[in-house]
């Protein structure tokens, strides 16, 4: 699905402490309309795919210790011939075919990454999912009045991405015991995180940047 019909989109204004100002248009340079959902597919699979370490690793029987003798004569038991205990029929014995360390590093031209995030935008803006906040000055973490705002927003029971303009410690730890709400840079914002929030606040001045 891919939809580039240009739209205006306009989003609620609140002050800092959550009262309600007038509506404002949202930038038309990244707010244009434009939702492909198989670019935010391929961000987002690169994102979660980039978070994994790749250390994971199982012994094949050569790496495990032990069953260089026999475990019983080649015939006359009765029982099946063994080589080794350590073979992987064994309890003990070693992986066929398991995981080993390895990369799962995947690359995003920025062409690509940049149509993704601004997907991701406008289809938060579509659901009528963006709202915009006057700057907000904390100058100590203060979880109570990030949730007065939230509440005054009326979104304090949803996931909740707040976009700030530039690195606000003060902002940051303020939401940081809050498990549906997660505070970062506007710029660093990544198709991902803006798909997995419900609602994205963002700070005036950080809509400057486009």
């Amino acid at each position: 699905m891919t939809m580039s019909e240009t739209q205006n989109f306009e989003a609620p204004v609140f002050s800092a402490t959550g009262a309600a100002r007038q509506q404002r248009a949202l930038p038309a340079a990244l707010f244009d309309g434009t939702i492909n959902v198989p670019v935010m597919h391929q961000a987002v699979k690169a994102f979660l795919a980039n978070q994994r370490q790749g250390t994971h690793k199982t012994k094949t029987r050569g790496l495990v210790t032990g069953g260089n003798q026999k475990p019983w004569k080649q015939k006359g038991t009765g029982r099946a011939r063994q080589g080794s205990t350590r073979a992987p029929n064994w309890p003990g014995g070693g992986t066929v075919f398991g995981p080993m360390p390895r990369k799962y590093t995947q690359i995003v031209p920025k062409n690509v990454k940049a149509l993704a995030r601004k997907s991701a935008f406008n289809a938060r803006a579509s659901e009528n999912a963006i709202m915009v906040v006057e700057e907000l000055n904390y100058t100590a973490p203060k979880t109570k009045d990030m949730l007065a705002l939230l509440g005054s927003l009326g979104v304090a029971h949803r996931k909740v991405l707040v976009l700030t303009n530039g690195v606000k410690p003060a902002v940051y730890l303020s939401a940081r015991n809050l498990p549906a709400v997660h505070v970062m840079p506007y710029s660093d914002a990544s198709t991902y995180h803006l798909l997995w929030s419900d609602v994205v606040v963002i700070e005036s001045p950080a809509l400057a940047e486009g």
